[in-house]
């Protein structure tokens, strides 16, 4: 499966990242499984707060938060991650990221770039378009599957 260098990599990366949840399986079927509670919450994905603890205007903005939560997924066609790595938004620490909301970008354009196994592989746009969200922070950690953009 992976080296024990590769794993104490990927859990210092994890550890760093706002992820809550890691999950690895290699080819022989071997599975591995990370998880920790944090305070924060995903940056697509609404807060929860109790309704026993919300004030009379965060249960109705709460009441309204299915349709908001409709109307964002209609704001554009997610860019979902294509493997499980560390998600950068510029090429280095030092440069501007390649996009940001309100970009304009075009199919193969790249969008960022996520590190796997020391290597950095490019995630390029799949279509033209807007970029309407930046779904994940810089240096997160992210899964296969994980909304990373929304593209309009």
């Amino acid at each position: 499966m992976y080296s024990v260098e590769e794993i104490k990599e990927l859990l210092r990366a994890f550890d760093a990242s706002k992820a809550t949840r890691l999950s690895l399986q290699g080819e022989n079927g071997e599975k591995l499984t990370i998880s920790q509670e944090t305070a924060g919450t995903p940056v697509c994905a609404p807060a929860a707060v109790p309704a026993a603890e919300q004030t009379p205007a965060q249960k109705q903005t709460a009441a309204a938060a299915p349709a908001r939560e409709e109307a964002k997924q209609e704001e554009g066609v997610p860019v979902t991650a294509p493997m499980i790595g560390v998600f950068y938004a510029a090429p280095s620490p030092d440069k501007d990221p390649y996009v940001s909301v309100g970009s304009k970008v075009s199919k193969g354009d790249v969008l960022c770039l996520i590190e796997a196994m020391k290597l950095m592989n490019e995630v390029t746009a799949e279509r033209s378009g807007e970029i309407t969200a930046v779904c994940v922070d810089n240096g997160q950690v992210v899964e296969y599957g994980q909304p990373l953009f929304r593209i309009k």
